[in-house]
């Protein structure tokens, strides 16, 4: 198998384990104001994620930096193409990593509100933009020969992207509701469990028609087959969630997830940013590659740190998987109560 098809099936397992892993940690924030009615109940919501959503992010810092180092025609067309709404995500992540560090650090209602706010702020937005900023990469996008994109942030806006953008808030609303019901137990835990079946019908039939309406298009056998099986998924973890079974559910959503990321980029290759101008100046795994010395290099690399990554992100998670709920907070009385712990 030649290299830039090894790189580019590595890159997909780190933008799948992103969206798997912080897909629940952005759901978790969404709910904030639906789920966490009392201060008590946020608190709980903030101790199921604390210990585990920056680690998520290493996903994302190690799958672009990758991208830059295998393909950087495809990071520089890619970054340019999207330089808005990459922006706009940032901003999103460094709002909610400071909501998460700041409000405990004075005891007042008006503060924590405002950083709350950030929270949901911060979840929402990432959500909704990297399922529009893939869709619209998945589907084509104006390049010219000289891989340069051509179009504006406003073409990036149409009906089929802003689709995948619901769909992705929905389908981590449901991850996220999933993975509170498994990590609380008491009101909170049930309340979860029956948000998760409300939001997983809108999740699984927008799921369904953005696979259908992009399989038309770019579709073949094997993305075809995984897109049915993540909606097979999807109806699974529902069923699951009826019965209780929140460990299942959960696993559920964790590979509906993981198989529409990777129906992506089946449809995406050989190609890895196709052109909606020409297809001949599409951007491809092979002309959008560095040097075959840099791709072994990076092979040795890579195998050498992503085991030691993946042990330490099993640990946490082994670490902190005991379930909490509201009798385990301890009662705030004074601003000392609101340091910034992984418990608080």
């Amino acid at each position: 198998m030649e290299l830039t098809t090894v790189w580019f099936i590595l890159i997909t397992v780190l933008w799948t384990g992103y969206f798997c892993l912080e897909g629940f940690d952005f759901g978790v924030g969404m709910l904030f104001p639906i789920l966490g009615r009392t201060e008590d109940r946020r608190r709980v919501l903030l101790n199921t994620i604390g210990p585990v959503w920056d680690g998520n992010e290493v996903w994302l810092i190690t799958a672009a930096g990758a991208t830059f180092a295998a393909f950087p025609h495809w990071y520089a067309t890619l970054f340019s193409g999207f330089y808005l709404p990459l922006l706009l995500i940032l901003v999103a992540l460094i709002v909610r990593a400071l909501g998460f560090e700041y409000r405990h650090k004075r005891n007042d209602p008006t503060w924590r509100r405002g950083w709350d706010a950030m929270i949901v702020f911060g979840s929402v937005t990432p959500a909704f933009v990297w399922g529009v900023a893939f869709v619209n990469m998945v589907h084509g996008l104006p390049i010219n020969a000289d891989m340069e994109f051509t179009g504006s942030v406003i073409s990036l806006l149409n009906p089929l992207a802003l689709l995948g953008g619901l769909t992705t808030v929905t389908l981590f609303l449901l991850h996220g509701s999933l993975f509170i019901a498994l990590k609380t137990d008491g009101e909170i835990r049930s309340d979860a469990r029956a948000l998760a079946g409300k939001v997983g019908f809108a999740a699984a039939g927008l799921t369904g028609v953005l696979l259908l309406l992009l399989g038309t298009d770019r579709g073949d056998s094997a993305s075809w087959i995984t897109a049915a099986v993540a909606v097979g998924a999807l109806a699974g973890a529902l069923a699951m969630n009826g019965r209780g079974h929140e460990g299942w559910a959960f696993i559920g959503t964790f590979l509906a997830i993981a198989l529409l990321v990777i129906t992506w980029f089946l449809m995406l290759f050989p190609d890895v940013m196709p052109s909606s101008t020409n297809a001949a100046w599409s951007l491809t795994a092979e002309n959008a590659a560095s040097s075959h010395k840099t791709l072994t290099i990076m092979t040795w690399v890579g195998a050498l740190f992503t085991p030691i990554v993946v042990l330490y992100q099993g640990f946490t998670y082994w670490t902190f998987r005991k379930r909490i709920a509201t009798h385990h907070i301890p009662p705030a009385h004074d601003e000392r109560d609101y340091a910034p712990t992984a418990a608080s």
